[in-house]
Parts: C-alpha cells; sequence; structure tokens
C-alpha cells in the first residue's frame, strides 16, 4: 500500500513549545465528506483486504456522500449493507479481523454501538493484552456523530466520553477534511481497533486536501490559533465553535489560544500542558456530557499535573 507519511513525528516531539500547525495542503478545495470518499477509495484501491460495512453504505446517499457508488467499483463483497444486528455484525468484522482481513464498520448514529459493547469491550480492544500482543484485531468503526434533522434522544448521543476510558480502544474525532482523511488512513493502518467518531455538522466544510493517501498521526493535537491569554482545548466540531468564540474575544482584546486534540485515545497531554504553562487559564470543550467526560478528565489531568501555572 503506497502512503505518504505527510508529517515528521520527531519534528513535533523535539518542538519545545508543543506548538504544531497543520493545516490543509494541495491547490483544490473539497468538501469534508468527500475527503472520506477520497481516503475509503484510495485504501480500497491499494489493499483487497481491507472492506467496508454497515446500513446505508450501499445506498444512494452512500453514507452521506462518503461511500457513494464504491460497491458499485469494488463489488458487494467489499461494499455492503448489513442487517439490523450491531452485536453480531461487530463480532462478524472482529473475526475477519483476526483472520487477516481489516474491516471498516460504518454506524451512521453512534448510539446503536451501545448494542455492540460486549464485543467492542471484552473482545476487540481486549485481544491484543489477552495474547501478549500476538494477536490483533485491525478493525475500524465509524460512526457520524451530531444532533440536527430531528434526531431524538435516541439518535443524537455523542459518547465519546464513554469510549475514551476503554483500554486498547484508540479514540479519533477530526476537525479538518485534512484530518479525516489522513486520519482515516492511519486508522487502517493501524493493527489494533480504532474509533473514529465524525460530526454531521463538519460534512460540508471545505479544506485544501491533497490527492492521494497520507497518514496524520495519532496522539499530535495541533495548534489551530495561537494565543497568550487563555487557552481552549476541544475535538470536532468545538474546534469550529471554539475558533468562533476566538474571534469574538478578540474584540474584548482576549487573545486566545485554540488546541485541536484531533484524537482522544491517545491524548496529546503535551500541547495541553505546554499552553496551558503560558496562558495560565485553560477552557475545555466537547459535546458529551460533563460528568466522567472527556471535559472533566482533561481538567482532572491539568489539576494534577499543572496547577501551580493556572
Amino acid at each position: 500500500m503506497k502512503i505518504s507519511f505527510d508529517w515528521d513525528k520527531k519534528s513535533i516531539e523535539k518542538d519545545e513549545a508543543g506548538f504544531s500547525h497543520r493545516s490543509g495542503k494541495g491547490n483544490r478545495k473539497i468538501t469534508y465528506a468527500r475527503a472520506l470518499f477520497e481516503a475509503f477509495d484510495g485504501l480500497l484501491a491499494a489493499d483487497k483486504r481491507i472492506f467496508v460495512m454497515g446500513q446505508g453504505v450501499d445506498d444512494p446517499f452512500g453514507m452521506f456522500g462518503t461511500t457513494k457508488d464504491l460497491h458499485k467499483k469494488y463489488g458487494k463483497s467489499r461494499v455492503f449493507d448489513t442487517p439490523i444486528s450491531e452485536e453480531g455484525m461487530t463480532g462478524i468484522a472482529i473475526g475477519a479481523a483476526l483472520g487477516g482481513m481489516r474491516p471498516i464498520y460504518m454506524h451512521n448514529r453512534p448510539d446503536f454501538l451501545l448494542l455492540a459493547l460486549n464485543q467492542i469491550i471484552n473482545h476487540a480492544s481486549k485481544m491484543s493484552y489477552m495474547f501478549g500482543g500476538k494477536t490483533n484485531v485491525p478493525l475500524v468503526i465509524w460512526a457520524c456523530i451530531g444532533r440536527g434533522w430531528g434526531s431524538g434522544a435516541q439518535h443524537s448521543q455523542n459518547l465519546q466520553g464513554l469510549f475514551m476510558h476503554i483500554p486498547g480502544l484508540k479514540i479519533v474525532m477530526p476537525s479538518t477534511p485534512y484530518d479525516a482523511k489522513g486520519l482515516l488512513v492511519s486508522s487502517v493502518l493501524d493493527e489494533n481497533p480504532v474509533l473514529i467518531l465524525e460530526h454531521r455538522w463538519l460534512l460540508r466544510h471545505e479544506d485544501f486536501v491533497p490527492e492521494g493517501l497520507y497518514a496524520v498521526p495519532f496522539g499530535c493535537g495541533v495548534v489551530r490559533k495561537k494565543g497568550k491569554d487563555v487557552t481552549i482545548v476541544g475535538v470536532s466540531y468545538m474546534i469550529i465553535e471554539a475558533l468562533r468564540a476566538a474571534e469574538e474575544l478578540k474584540k474584548e482584546k482576549i487573545d486566545v489560544e485554540v488546541i485541536d486534540l484531533r484524537t482522544l485515545a491517545p491524548l496529546d497531554e503535551k500541547i495541553i500542558f505546554n499552553s496551558v504553562k503560558k496562558t495560565g487559564r485553560l477552557v475545555v470543550v466537547d459535546s458529551d456530557w460533563k460528568r466522567a467526560g472527556v471535559t472533566s478528565e482533561i481538567s482532572a489531568l491539568v489539576m494534577a499535573k499543572c496547577f501551580r501555572y493556572l
């Protein structure tokens, strides 16, 4: 599989200030959904072990356009619809991963992942630990989060805090088309399970995105806006809101630094701590519940390791 690793991890690690800004590259702007489509298309073309399954992946809309007509290009054995049986289908995906395949199981809503918690927690995320690293589960689970469109209480939950709690499971939450494409590639290349949570309100956002496949690293946040007065930390769509808030606060002569973590597990603690040491103030934003969630976890980490800088 020919992948361009469009990053230098060593240079990020050596950056004493903890800053690493990565915006889109290339000479064309595409939507977030199109960037995901290109990643799926390129990955399916590059490796026959990869297949995509899920409710709606082969319908005319193709999971918000991210898989549109890929079943026609690669066949119904590699891009196919699944029954409404999340636990059973997750078990099949885990079995395929254990057998050498690289499944991508897509959900148009994250709520139904709750029906597969036994498979995700007791099997996929534990396999490597249970067998001393000799067994891997290269499974990607993709879900679209976010409220709206008349979704009820059972179709609009953001559950990243719940899944962040699980050892052995990587959590990816991009905010830009560039990162969405690159992090999907990294997720498929990974040897252990990855959960990608994409916010539906981002799907029409545009950014510069290179052609071809490239990988964006896990556990490396980026500073979307530098500032000196207060640090705002978040992921996914909340980065859009944080940047809007930063523009409003600029009118009050408050200089905000905005940090996009990009992944929650692994979590880039260093970039948070370095920013807090500079600004002395922290705001953590997330679309999930507050109690025992992303915001409380990051707040606790900063209180434990950076309290004297606040």
